[in-house]
């Protein structure tokens, strides 16, 4: 996990090899190696308590107070990311995958952060990208760039330059990159993950009022799988509405 304390600049980040462990922030648990334990170390924590369910202040903490929701009547699943952050880049392809299997009642967003004025640009990539529709083309492309390029990414001209190269006309390009309409969702952005509290990336919401993360849960999949549980108790009480 990519913590408030350990958020870097792009050049920074983009310079160093992404690790297979992180330390611990708070009373978050260390991010374990993935390839190695992905597949045992779920069944282990059941094992020990004695249950299948994840433990609340271990896996999982509730939002207090619970946030509101941009979903309506689907439930809402949220990731708060941060594209220099090495550990949202590792778990973007069990994320993805996890995503498309997520059942017709559940909405998935994301939510950039920036716990550093310098790393804003990285919040306005992600609405331009947003704004020309264009999310789903280059959404990874960004990740490739900072970690597997080793581009910073971090200047309006750099930026418009990288998506030119790949097909978008650089002009249209700086203008979604210094419109009104990006402006405001970078600023709403900063609002949403400061109401959550946020202290690290990646980290995972449920309808407002949940929260877990690999370095909660132990590894990226049993994150996946303490929203699994998280999506399906938050069925169940808005059944009881």
């Amino acid at each position: 996990m990519t913590s408030r304390s350990d958020q870097t600049t792009p050049s920074t980040a983009a310079s160093a090899a992404a690790p297979t462990t992180v330390r611990p922030h708070g009373t978050r648990r260390t991010l374990l190696t993935v390839a190695a334990l992905a597949p045992i170390a779920w069944p282990l924590l059941a094992c020990a308590r004695g249950e299948n369910s994840p433990e609340a202040g271990v896996e999982y903490t509730e939002v207090s107070p619970a946030q509101p929701v941009e979903t309506g009547a689907k439930i809402e699943a949220r990731e708060f990311f941060f594209y220099a952050c090495p550990h949202c880049h590792a778990f973007e392809p069990a994320l993805n995958a996890w995503i498309k299997r997520l059942p017709p009642d559940v909405d998935f967003k994301r939510t950039p952060v920036a716990f550093d004025d310098r790393t804003l640009p990285h919040v306005r990539i992600y609405y331009t990208l947003e704004l020309l529709n264009r999310l789903k083309d280059f959404n990874g492309s960004v990740y490739e760039g900072i970690h597997v390029q080793h581009r910073q990414l971090s200047k309006p001209d750099e930026i418009a330059d990288f998506f030119a190269a790949k097909g978008i006309d650089r002009q249209q390009w700086l203008d979604a990159f210094n419109s009104f309409t990006v402006s405001t969702h970078t600023n709403r952005a900063g609002q949403i993950w400061r109401a959550y509290k946020i202290d690290g990336t990646p980290t995972l919401a449920v309808d407002g009022k949940f929260l877990t993360s690999p370095s909660m849960a132990g590894t990226l999949e049993g994150s996946l799988k303490v929203m699994d549980f998280l999506i399906e108790r938050a069925r169940r009480e808005r059944g009881k509405k």
